[in-house]
């Protein structure tokens, strides 16, 4: 009997709110029979220099297609012996599709389809195979991980798959749902959640790692080591300096120099970074000195003296940390988008949606200004976060 074409649909998380899908459909050929009445009728392969975390991508294989489907599927790495395969990783893969190279599979990027009689499960590094894994589980299989103690499994004792032809690089490159579930790395892992708090462990190929996290001024510039001699460098309010509720002066050069050097120490210390925050405190108290408030008053608000530091901090460490993004809020007073600057390629801004009613929609009137930051942060920041104030720790 012809199997049936497998759909697969993606449905890969970020924040707590967004959600993005993906289809692809490939026309009905020769399906692939993994187990036939409770039998293994292939076997999971690794390549012999398979990393770790693609071992235990492959060991989670086995484990829930025994779970499915009663069979035993043994895990090794003789990729010549007879019969069909499940290639787990890029290097396994290249046995049955040579053309697949490392270098052309973004991070995170996964790839699953059948060659032949096999079946490949691949991704880029670090954790692409094992989100590979995963997503042929849930989308094919149909398993799910609701909590850490809570899944379904299907009963599948035979289990054939369709023709599979998926290449899919998640637009959300962070995924964090912010609730104590998530911060089971097990559970995040197999949920493809990738944030600082809700993501994988080092096993399971690591998660994004944040220089601090938010509200990080004065981490950077502690006003018990700086204000006495530099009143200048923190908020002017009133026509008097302050460092009270208040935040940096943003257009002094020298306070910038100070922070992007204290910021590199703090990065050279904690070489997994790949997020720095170089964000407002959690109050308002921004500065009106008069170089502050001319640049506010050209760009229609606090956002713009604050996007225009963050995004000379960002060319300051771009040339000794190549690829760490800079992330910063848009909280607040500083919500609503600025008029002339962009955020670099590098730099990420984080958009809160802290003043929202969560029972209603966002284009209903109560979240009309939200709504509106949000249309007009997404058409100039090309890495926008949205920081979704849903979670609730005593349920």
């Amino acid at each position: 009997m012809t199997a049936e074409p497998t759909i697969i649909k993606r449905a890969w998380m970020t924040g707590l709110s967004a959600i993005v899908f993906v289809m692809a459909a490939v026309p009905a050929l020769a399906g692939i029979k993994i187990a036939n009445k409770g039998r293994a009728e292939a076997r999971i392969v690794v390549a012999v220099d398979a990393v770790e975390t693609e071992r235990i991508a492959a060991e989670e294989l086995a484990l829930f297609l025994r779970i499915v489907t009663g069979a035993n599927f043994p895990v090794g790495d003789d990729l010549d012996a007879p019969g069909r395969r499940l290639l787990v990783g890029l290097n396994a893969a290249r046995a049955a599709a040579p053309e697949l190279e490392a270098a052309g599979l973004a991070l995170e990027e996964i790839v699953i389809r059948t060659a032949g009689s096999d079946l490949i499960l691949a991704g880029g590094s670090p954790r692409g195979t094992l989100y590979a894994v995963y997503s042929f589980l849930e989308d094919v299989v149909g398993c799910r991980f609701w909590t850490g103690t809570a899944s379904f499994m299907p009963w599948k004792p035979t289990l054939e798959v369709g023709t599979i032809a998926l290449r899919f690089k998640p637009p959300l490159e962070y995924r964090e749902p912010f609730w104590y579930v998530a911060f089971d790395p097990i559970w995040a892992a197999r949920n493809k959640a990738n944030g600082t708090r809700a993501g994988g462990d080092v096993l399971r190929g690591g998660h994004q790692v944040y220089e601090g996290f938010v509200h990080t001024f004065y981490s950077l510039i502690p006003p018990e080591k700086y204000f006495a001699d530099h009143p200048e460098w923190f908020s002017e309010i009133g026509g008097e300096r302050t460092f009270k509720d208040a935040q940096l002066c943003l257009t002094n050069e020298d306070m910038r120099r100070e922070l992007v050097k204290n910021l590199k120490e703090k990065l050279r210390a904690n070489p997994t970074a790949t997020i720095a925050s170089v964000s407002q405190n959690d109050c308002f108290g921004n500065c009106t000195c008069p170089l502050c408030r001319a640049v506010d008053e050209e760009e229609g608000g606090p956002a713009g003296s604050l996007l225009r530091f963050v995004n000379a901090v960002a060319a300051d460490i771009e040339p000794e940390f190549p690829g760490l993004a800079i992330d910063t809020l848009a909280y607040q007073y500083t919500r609503k988008p600025p008029r002339l600057v962009r955020p670099r390629p590098s730099v990420v801004v984080r958009l809160c949606s802290i003043e929202c009613s969560f029972s209603r929609p966002l284009d209903e009137p109560r979240n009309k200004a939200f709504f509106e930051d949000l249309n007009g942060w997404s058409k100039i920041a090309d890495r926008l976060y949205i920081w979704d104030y849903t979670t609730n720790f005593s349920h």
